[in-house]
Order: structure tokens, then C-alpha cells, then sequence
């Protein structure tokens, strides 16, 4: 018999049942009656629990100060409520959670416990589409409650985000200010409880980029004090998916405090980083409603900022929130109007509720039905509440959700129970599927593109400061070769390791399209093992037998000899054929190939061309590879990805002004390197300055040598390009010259004061210690000391145990006494070589001595001299510079990096042609008389490759380029090293004239070098050698008369040496010579 036709049992039918509640003296008696009654009220009807007062009387029970017993007893009637007749009840239980709560503050463990697990079971009855219903709830007892209260509400608040992911993600605007205020509570176990709430609520938030950030972000709620720190990371990543409301909700209150920092740093930071994510919310309603608090703030800093390029910033980002819809003065956007969606809904369901559960209202006939009892309203009630969010979202097609939101709380309602409640919950789904489809038309899009799409997905890319890709498409067909064009710094490795990490949204996941990415780095740390042992250890290819990874290594090259080679010994060019390798047992459906070079995949031209299933993303700049290769072009044009059919050739027949990426000489991005120092005693351009003599050098771990009795020499008009195979041992014939590692045999000859600029093949090598630094804060520390310190690091220069037994070596003076060597503090030039100063061990300053450089080489202190000749050329150019960020960044900017990069991005975000540009103007600020560029056409695009060439045709100094780009090397350079197997060729003019120090020029050969490159006289350290006499060179001014003194003259020069004593013994140091100049 159906509920409602039962006449409502009376009070007395009730009343033992509630007696024998109140009356339990134990847990187990009070819920066995509690699970009576509450089988009762399932038989009888879900009325009776107004219409019997039930709710009313369990209510006094709970509230009962005086009896324990009771307060237990209505805890365990929820429970049994709960569990017992289930899902039907939970929302007419909504009402009864403030008293649970309340019991949470019980003295009695018992009532605690017991009100613990009521409300826990009453809230796991809640779908996931109530989650707005009960959160509101909740929200109120959190605002008025006691701190008990507090953290059960703040408990079960977390819950919710298992079960209901995205309706708790949709609350967070209005949840999340509730708890943070939480967080300020007085009681320590409130504002812990608050914070991991908060941690737990943020995890909802479906923006992969914010996810890192939680932790901070959720601190700074609780410490406003963490709010720059919060700023700095946030502008330091890489934003690609759409930024939601929910994500805004966070981000918004935090950026209102950020606006409000009085530091102009985090001012700068937050309006970029407002600027960019305006830029990526896409819908302009979200945006009016969360983005119009900020506008404020933003206008103050627009007005008011003290350095103009905040102002400039805060400008922008203005503009653009402007743009995009906020307003602090316009009218507010329209929200939505849940209330108006709910009663709507619960209109329709009481039209479509069967005659005998609704009627015809008496005073208006024709409106909307009457329920037949007050607590079927609110049954109804609650279901239009849970569905407002699927009728706005338009999910009609989830019978589960229409189910569980309308069937399952109307359940005992219908006479035939769960069948009839379900036929009822499928005919109100069809009702409100009809009204959709009528309203919106289906419209369907066909693609005029041939071939298999592989993927089509719409995505924006930003990183910190930078928007690099707006609301643009990629897709991309199976078995077509992209290449990807734009300037350095557009964005291009970003958007391929943005792919590669499956942080494209919408990007299809790697168990649907498998996407592997080659790099210009081997990935992997331990390369102690064998090439082979390496591959077959990646846990990606357990599947794969060995023989096959042995065929795959012989097809790009390696033979059985180099596959047992340790890979730490491989050359860069064997390490991207090894990574290539890899890439091709993966079976990848879409393969991304990052700036490699051409001799490392000429072989890889034939086989890609030779694959219809694979389709590639190509970044090369090599333009004869990408013309060969490409079938498409993918150029970036106003943060918009366009696609152009077709190879390179045909791609810059569309657009010359695209010529730079096929010729050096059309370029507009202009590189000014910094002139070269002097070297004293070389008069001429075409002495040698730097000398290798009959070298051979092994690695460590191989028999064969790298390099065999090489010889060769450099000079200031030296254009030098090294060329050969990869593995045929060019970068080590370079780490030679430069001093990275030592010969095993022969000899190296470096001019004392000579300073070599080197960028290696792989840029990180310079700065990978230094990837939290800004370039600018990077050049700064490196030359902050007046010397490069990097300098010191080389492993020339390191003394080994035998050379630090050297100090032990005694020195006999004239007069017979026996000293130590402790250091050398300083240089002058004695003839055609140097003498050092040199402080005795226990000995005081004034006893320094000058040494000649010849006996200190003969006693073994070579690496000493060394040092100290690399510290003090590095002084001299160096400590002559000025580290103020401003001029370091107008260094940068000569090297072509942009200003604002330099000063605000981390470096270990910037892209490998950024990189490379740092490294360049680091080697180059001490003004090297050598710059050695190693492959520097690997990263640098077509453009700043021009910009090079043009740079090092008008430097004055020496330039050595290892490079396979033969264009780049034979337009620069007439003098060729062709270095095969470790043995090294000439080919081409050499422009060395033998004796480096000799000046047996003829007259006025002085007038050949050029005026920058003149040479000084003495040592630019402020050391008592820097001041002495040196020796004329042949062909200088004969010695003035030297004119006496006036007696005042003497007075004052005595004056200036007794200070000079004075300071010496109060301050230490080297002891000042007893001259007659006035320094």
C-alpha cells in the first residue's frame, strides 16, 4: 500500500519505540531500538517524521544537558536513520546536522563518538550535484559553531573531494574564503584543520599548471607574508590549459594582496602574471566576475608605480582586463541564477508528478500543482536543487546522475518504490532532453583535409611573463612532417616539451597517441653503462629483445665496437644519434625532433620519408634538413599557430620577408660583441697567442686516443672553423685550447694574459648550477668579484696532491736563508716574460720577493703561474666592467636577448636559442681576445645565426667555430681544421706568424692591430708589482730628464708615504714600495 493512501500512525504508535530509545542503558540497546524505528518510519512513511514528531523529539533528546544517556541515543537514531532507510531521508536530515555538530563539544566521549559517525553517514548519502546544498550548510555551522564544530565541518568538507570533484571545484569562490578564514582561528587545531582543507579543496582545481603551486598558494591564505615568494613561482611557469573560474577563484584573492605589496618587484611580477591570465581565461563572463576586483589595483600601479617599467607592465595589463570584460565602475556582470533555474525545474516536476502525489491548486488551477504533504515538497524541493547544475550543463545523456538526483530521494514516495521513482526520474529526463534539442539546433563541421587527423586540439601556451600562443589550433594529420618556425624565443621547445609532458589540453594521452621527444641532451643520468646495456636498461623498452635494440643501434651507425663504449664517453653527435635510436624502438605515433643537427640525422632524412604511420614535429635550424624533410610548415604569426602546405622553399616563396631562415646575410637581428683587451707585448695581428704542440688526450676508460699529435696555433686575426664526424674528436681538441682538460702528451702554450670566451656544445654545461638565477643576477654573481669565477673551476688548474707537495720545495735567498712559497700576489712584466711576487710562508709582507717566471716553471709551480695568470687576465677584462643591472643588461641585449627576459625569467625557463645567447654574453663580458663557439648553429635560429656571422666578421679578435652548418663556417672562416679519427689536417690561410712575445716587427707594425686591442703596460691588479717600472720594449721614447722637487713638493710626497705606511700597518695587505708616485 502506498505511503501517502496509509493513514498517519498516531503519536502513541511511535511512542514505545521512542521510550525505549530514550530509555537504553547501553550503545548496542539503544541501536537496536533506533534501527526499530527507524524501520517503522520506511514502513510507514517518510511524513511521519513531522507528522509523529519524530525529528522534534530526537531534537529535545540531543539537546538534553542533563542526560548523557539521551544525547548518545539521538546520535545513534541519526546513524540508523542514515543507514537504515538511506538516501530518501539524507536531505530531510540536512536540517538536523547544526545539533550533530553541537554534540561534537559533548563532554562524553561516547557523544562525541557517536555524533562522529552520524554525520559521516548522513553526508555520504549526499550526491555529488548536492554538493552546493550541503556546502551551504555546512558553510554556517563553520561561521557560527565552536572549534569542535569547526574542524568536524572543516573534516567533512574534505570528503567531498573524492566523491564530487568538479561540483566541489564550482564552490570554491564561495567555500574557500569561508576557510580561510578558518585558518585565522585563535584555536590551533582550527586553523591546521583549515589548512588542510584547503590543500584538499585546491586539488580540485583542473589547471595541471597550478597543481605545484597548492601548497604555496593555500600558505599564503594562512601567511600573508609568503605572498612573493607565491608570485615568483607563479611567473615562473609555463600556463597551457584554459584558466577556469574555480582556478581564478584561488588565484584572484591572492593577487588582490600581491597588487597591494609594497615591494615593486612582486608589483611587477603580479601584473604580468594578471596579464597573462586574463589572456587565458576564455570565457568573458568568468572573466567580468572574477577578474573586476583586480582592475583596482592594477590602475594604482598603472598611476603610481615608482620605476616607469612597472607602469609600462601595469599598463598592458590593464589594457587587457579591460579587454576582457572587468570593470570597476561598470554594471556587474550577469551571474547565474540558480534560484530562478530551481524553481523552474520544480515547476516541471510537479506538472509531470503522477495525480496522486500532487493536485490541482484550489486558487489557481491552471499553475503549478499542489504536493500532497509538506515533506514531499521538500523532497522535491531538494531534487530541482540537485539538478539545476545537470539541466545547465545539458547532461541529459547520464541516466546514473538523473537517477541518483531525482529516483532515489522520491523513492518511497511511489507506491511501486524504486521502479515506479525511476520510470518517473527517465520520463522528467526526456521532458527536459526535448526542450534542449529544440532549443539547440545540432550543427555538424566536415574536414575538407585527406588523411587520418591524429589530433585537433584547441590550447593556448604561456610562460610566466610571456603569452606565447593565444586560442590557437594544433592538428596534425598521421604521416605528415611539420616544421615549426619562428624567431627564438616564440615558444617552439616550449610547445614541445608542453606535448611531451601531456600538459597540451586536450592533447590526446600517451596510451591513445604515443608521443616521444628527441632532445639536443642525452636523458638519463648514469652513463657508466655500455651504449647497448643503456638502451636495454630503459624500462620502456623491457618488452623489446635485444637483438632488435642491437639492429636499431647498427642502423644509425653504432657498430658492435662503439655499442660496448661507456655512453659517458660518446661525443654530443653519438648522444643524439643514441636518443634518435630510442626514439625509434618506442613505435611512436608522433615523434618531436628539437633542434638537431644535420650530421646527426642525415640518415634520418631517407627513414622519415620512408614512414607513413609516423608523424613528426620538426625544429630544426637547418634549413637544407627542414626543406628535404618537411611536407607542412607550422610558422607562428601573432601568438597563432598557421599551417602552410609544403616545404621551406615554397613556404618563403609565399613570404620573403621569411628569407632569414634559408640565408645568413638576410637577417635584422643585429649582435654587437663587446671589443677584445690587450695583450702585453703583442704588437702584431698575426703572432700566436695561443699554441698546441704535438698534444695527444685519452679519456679515461678507452684505449684509443680521442686526439693524436695534434699541433696548431692562433692569432688575433685568426678565423678558424673546425670541421669532421662526429666522435672524430673536435671538442676535444677544443677543451685542449681552452684549457677544460689537460693533455696526456705534448705541450699547450697560452699567452699569460690571454682570455678565451668558449660556449660549449651544450649550453647547460655553463649554467645547469645556476638554472634559479635570472641571466642577469647569473653574470652578475660570475663577475660580481671583478674576475670571472668560473675561471677557477677548470680542471688545468686544479692542484693535485704532488703539485700541493711543491710548497714544500725551499728557495735559498743570497745571503744563504732557507723560505716556502705561500702564494702569489702579483705580476710585472721583466723582459720578454713576467716576474711574480711571491709571500713566504710565516714571513711578513715587507719581505715579499719578485721572482722571474722561468725559475718558478723549473721548480714545478706551473699551475700556480697559471692560475694566477687566468685570475689576473680575467681581472683585466673583467674588473674593468661595471655589474649595475642595467649595463649588464645592455650587454645582453647587444647579444640579441630580449631586456626583459634577461631581467625577470629564471634562466631555467628559457628556451635552448635563449640559453645559448646567455652563454655567449658571459663568455664575452671579461672581453676575451678568443671566442670558441661550439656548434652554436644547433640552437641559434636562422636569424640569430646571421646576427653572429655579422658580429664576428667586424670583432678584432680571434674566433674558432666548430659547426657541420657549412654555410655558416665557410662564410666566416678561411682557415679550416679538419679533424678525422683524432687526426688533425690544415686546409685553407693560417694567419700566424711563429715567437708570441717576440717584437721584432718592423716599424710601426704597432699601427696593424687595432685601437682597442693596444696593449697595456702593466697588470690592471691594484698590486705593489702593478706600480713598478718595467722594461722598455724596443722602440720606445728615450727616458725624460727627471725634474727635481720643490721643498713643498718633497713635504707632501713624505706626507703621502707615511699615511700609506699607516694604512698599511692598520689594515694589512701588501707593503706599499717606498716610491715616488703619488698613488
Amino acid at each position: 500500500m502506498s505511503p501517502v493512501a496509509m493513514s498517519v500512525a498516531s503519536e502513541s504508535h511511535f511512542g514505545p519505540l521512542l521510550d525505549a530509545l530514550r530509555t537504553a542503558p547501553t550503545a548496542p540497546d539503544a541501536k537496536a531500538a533506533a534501527d526499530r524505528l527507524a524501520r517503522e518510519i520506511s514502513k510507514t512513511g517518510l511524513e511521519s517524521l513531522t507528522d509523529a514528531n519524530i525529528l522534534s523529539t530526537i531534537h529535545s533528546f540531543a539537546t538534553n544537558k542533563k542526560s548523557g544517556y539521551e544525547r548518545e541515543s539521538a546520535a545513534i537514531a541519526f546513524h540508523s536513520f542514515a543507514t537504515v532507510i538511506g538516501a530518501p531521508c539524507a536531505h530531510l536530515l540536512l536540517s538536523s546536522l547544526p545539533i550533530l555538530y553541537e554534540l561534537y563539544m559533548d563532554k562524553g566521549d561516547v557523544v562525541r563518538n557517536a555524533a562522529t559517525s552520524a554525520t559521516k553517514a548522513i553526508l555520504k548519502l549526499f550526491p555529488p550535484e548536492s554538493t552546493r546544498i550541503v556546502f551551504r550548510a555546512l558553510e554556517d555551522i563553520l561561521e557560527k559553531g565552536k572549534w569542535r564544530s569547526k574542524v568536524g565541518v572543516l573534516d567533512a568538507m574534505k570528503t567531498f573531494v573524492t566523491s564530487a570533484r568538479d561540483p566541489v571545484a564550482n564552490e570554491l569562490g564561495t567555500t574557500i574564503p569561508k576557510v580561510e578564514a578558518a585558518m585565522h582561528d585563535t584555536k590551533s587545531e582550527v586553523s591546521s584543520a583549515a589548512v588542510k582543507c584547503a590543500t584538499a579543496l585546491c586539488t580540485t582545481l583542473a589547471n595541471p599548471d597550478l597543481s605545484p603551486h597548492i601548497p604555496v598558494l593555500v600558505k599564503c591564505m594562512s601567511n600573508p607574508d609568503s605572498v612573493p615568494a607565491c608570485i615568483k613561482a607563479l611567473s615562473n611557469t609555463t600556463f597551457v590549459a584554459e584558466v577556469t573560474a574555480p582556478a581564478l577563484a584561488v588565484l584572484v584573492p591572492l593577487m588582490i594582496r600581491a597588487l597591494n605589496d609594497r615591494s615593486m618587484e612582486v608589483q611587477r611580477r603580479s601584473v604580468v602574471v594578471i596579464d597573462n591570465l586574463v589572456k587565458l581565461v576564455r570565457d568573458p563572463n568568468v572573466a567580468a566576475t572574477y577578474l573586476s576586483p583586480l582592475v583596482d589595483g592594477v590602475e594604482k600601479i598603472a598611476k603610481g608605480a615608482a620605476f616607469p617599467e612597472v607602469r609600462a607592465f601595469a599598463e598592458g595589463a590593464l589594457g587587457t582586463l579591460q579587454k576582457a570584460g572587468a570593470s570597476k565602475d561598470g554594471p556587474p556582470p550577469a551571474h547565474r541564477d540558480i534560484e530562478a533555474e530551481t524553481s523552474e525545474i520544480l515547476t516541471t516536476l510537479l506538472t509531470l508528478l503522477p495525480d496522486e502525489l500532487a493536485s490541482p491548486s484550489q486558487a489557481t488551477p491552471n499553475g503549478p500543482r499542489i504536493p500532497r504533504h509538506p515533506v514531499l515538497k521538500q523532497s522535491l524541493e531538494f531534487a530541482a536543487g540537485t539538478l539545476a547544475d545537470p539541466v545547465h550543463d545539458r547532461n541529459f545523456s547520464d541516466t546514473k546522475v538523473w537517477k541518483r538526483d531525482l529516483a532515489s530521494p522520491l523513492e518511497l514516495w511511489f507506491p511501486g518504490g524504486s521502479v515506479d521513482s525511476i520510470k518517473f526520474a527517465d520520463r522528467v529526463r526526456s521532458h527536459f532532453l526535448a526542450v534542449d534539442e529544440a532549443k539547440h539546433a545540432a550543427t555538424q563541421n566536415g574536414s575538407s583535409e585527406e588523411g587520418e587527423l591524429l589530433c585537433d586540439t584547441l590550447f593556448s601556451l604561456a610562460y610566466g611573463a610571456l603569452l606565447l600562443l593565444s586560442h590557437t589550433r594544433l592538428r596534425l594529420f598521421r604521416g605528415r612532417r611539420y616544421g615549426i618556425l619562428g624567431t627564438n624565443g616564440s615558444g617552439k621547445s616550449t610547445l614541445m616539451r608542453q606535448l611531451r609532458d601531456g600538459k597540451v589540453e586536450n592533447f590526446p594521452p600517451q596510451d591513445q597517441l604515443r608521443c616521444v621527444m628527441v632532445e639536443h641532451s642525452l636523458q638519463g643520468e648514469d652513463t657508466s653503462h655500455s651504449v647497448l646495456d643503456f638502451v636495454a636498461s630503459d624500462k620502456a623498452l623491457s618488452h623489446v629483445p635485444r637483438s632488435k635494440i642491437r639492429d636499431q643501434l647498427l642502423e644509425v651507425g653504432f657498430d658492435d665496437a662503439r655499442q660496448s663504449e661507456v655512453v659517458g664517453g660518446l661525443s654530443g653527435g653519438w648522444k643524439m644519434k643514441l636518443e634518435l635510436a630510442k626514439a625509434m624502438l618506442y613505435n611512436a605515433d608522433l615523434l618531436l625532433l628539437d633542434e638537431l643537427d644535420r650530421a646527426s640525422v642525415q640518415w634520418l632524412e631517407k627513414y622519415l620519408m620512408a614512414q607513413k604511420h609516423i608523424t613528426c614535429l620538426i625544429i630544426s635550424h637547418d634549413s637544407g634538413f627542414l626543406d628535404t624533410v618537411t611536407t607542412d610548415i607550422i610558422h607562428y604569426e601573432t601568438k597563432k599557430l598557421v599551417y602552410y602546405p609544403g616545404n621551406l622553399s615554397s613556404f618563403v616563396a609565399k613570404h620573403p620577408e621569411a628569407k632569414s631562415y634559408y640565408t645568413l646575410a638576410a637577417t635584422s637581428v643585429k649582435f654587437a660583441f663587446p671589443p677584445p683587451g690587450s695583450l702585453m707585448g703583442v704588437r702584431s695581428n698575426t703572432r700566436a697567442i695561443l699554441k698546441m704542440t704535438n698534444c695527444t688526450f685519452t679519456y679515461p676508460g678507452r684505449k684509443t686516443p680521442s686526439l693524436f699529435d695534434a699541433s696548431c696555433a692562433l692569432s688575433l686575426s685568426s678565423r678558424v672553423g673546425i670541421v669532421g664526424p662526429n666522435g672524430a674528436g673536435k671538442s676535444t681538441l677544443v677543451k685542449l685550447l681552452t684549457g677544460e682538460t689537460v693533455p696526456q702528451v705534448g705541450t699547450v702554450y697560452k699567452h699569460p694574459a690571454l682570455r678565451i670566451g668558449y660556449v660549449s656544445q651544450h649550453a647547460t654545461h655553463h649554467i645547469e648550477r645556476h638554472l634559479e638565477k635570472t641571466p642577469i643576477q647569473y653574470i652578475q654573481w660570475r663577475f660580481q668579484d671583478g674576475h670571472d669565477r668560473e675561471i677557477l673551476e677548470k680542471a688545468t688548474r686544479v692542484l693535485t696532491d704532488e703539485e700541493k707537495a711543491l710548497f714544500e720545495t725551499e728557495f735559498v735567498g743570497k745571503n744563504g736563508q732557507r723560505r716556502k712559497l705561500e702564494m702569489v700576489m702579483g705580476r710585472q712584466k721583466l723582459k720578454k716574460s713576467f716576474q711574480y711576487e711571491v709571500k713566504w710562508r710565516g714571513l711578513d709582507h715587507r719581505f715579499n720577493t719578485w721572482i722571474p717566471r722561468d725559475e718558478l716553471l723549473e721548480k714545478g709551480f706551473t699551475k700556480v703561474v697559471q692560475q694566477f695568470d687566468d685570475l689576473e687576465s680575467s681581472r683585466e677584462g673583467a674588473g674593468q666592467r661595471d655589474t649595475a643591472a642595467h649595463i649588464v643588461r645592455k650587454h645582453l641585449e647587444d647579444i640579441g636577448l630580449d631586456g626583459d627576459i634577461a631581467q625577470y625569467n629564471e634562466i631555467a625557463g628559457l628556451s635552448g636559442g635563449q640559453k645559448i645567447k646567455l652563454v655567449i654574453a658571459a663568455c664575452l663580458w671579461n672581453n676575451p681576445q678568443i671566442c670558441v663557439l661550439d656548434e652554436p648553429s644547433n640552437f641559434l635560429d636562422r636569424e640569430a645565426l646571421g646576427g653572429l656571422a655579422v658580429a664576428i666578421k667586424e670583432w678584432a679578435g680571434a674566433v674558432v667555430i666548430i659547426s657541420h652548418n657549412e654555410e655558416f663556417v665557410t662564410s666566416l672562416c678561411p682557415e679550416i681544421w679538419h679533424v678525422d679519427a683524432g687526426r688533425m689536417t690544415h686546409k685553407g690561410k693560417a694567419a700566424i706568424v711563429e715567437d708570441p712575445l717576440a717584437v721584432k716587427s718592423p716599424k710601426g707594425s704597432g699601427a696593424n692591430t687595432p685601437a682597442k686591442a693596444r696593449t697595456p703596460l702593466a697588470s690592471a691588479a691594484a698590486t705593489p708589482a702593478g706600480s713598478g717600472t718595467e722594461d722598455k720594449a724596443n722602440g720606445s721614447l728615450p727616458a725624460k730628464k727627471k725634474k727635481k722637487l720643490t721643498r713643498n713638493q718633497m713635504k707632501a710626497q713624505e706626507e703621502r708615504r707615511r699615511i700609506r705606511k699607516l694604512n698599511w700597518l692598520a689594515f694589512g695587505g701588501p707593503k706599499p714600495e717606498d716610491t715616488d708616485s703619488d698613488a
